[in-house]
């Protein structure tokens, strides 16, 4: 995936006006996730629950290799538009969960087998928040696309 790819999908999330700007960059940070062959992917609206952000963005991969890609790649596209990292955790030593804060939220990356250890799913009382299908690497969208199944792809 070329630097061009994401930052042109970025911007274009960034610039939706159907999505208000903190919610914005979750989603954000969810179609990197999610293009880095992320799975479970969910955004929860922790407004109501609690003052640590107004929401969580949760992500699962399957390996630490996998998940340290997605929190540097969250990290530079965040810089790059302007929002401050207030905080990484994890990324660098190898840990099952990696939590990147950047103030209004915070995104949690887990690795697959530790992710229903924390629970986080279930700990709030929370409203998930949709994400699109086609922010998924693989959607049902372009499996079911006449155009990319001809490719002869596997």
């Amino acid at each position: 995936m070329s630097n061009e790819f994401i930052n042109k999908n970025i911007d274009e999330i960034l610039a939706n006006k159907e999505l208000e700007s903190t919610l914005a960059k979750a989603m954000a940070c969810a179609w990197i996730c999610g293009n880095f062959k992320g799975i479970n992917l969910k955004i929860l609206d922790m407004k109501k629950s609690t003052s640590l952000g107004d929401y969580f963005v949760l992500a699962s991969a399957t390996n630490f290799t996998q998940a340290s890609a997605m929190g540097q790649e969250i990290t530079t596209q965040m810089k790059r538009v302007g929002l401050e990292v207030l905080s990484r955790e994890g990324i660098n030593n190898g840990a099952d969960w990696l939590l990147i804060d950047l103030g209004d939220f915070i995104v949690h990356i887990f690795q697959e087998t530790a992710r229903s250890v924390y629970d986080l799913d279930n700990l709030w009382d929370a409203p998930s928040i949709q994400i699109p299908n086609e922010y998924y690497y693989s959607s049902d969208n372009e499996e079911n696309n006449p155009e990319t199944a001809s490719k002869g792809y596997f």
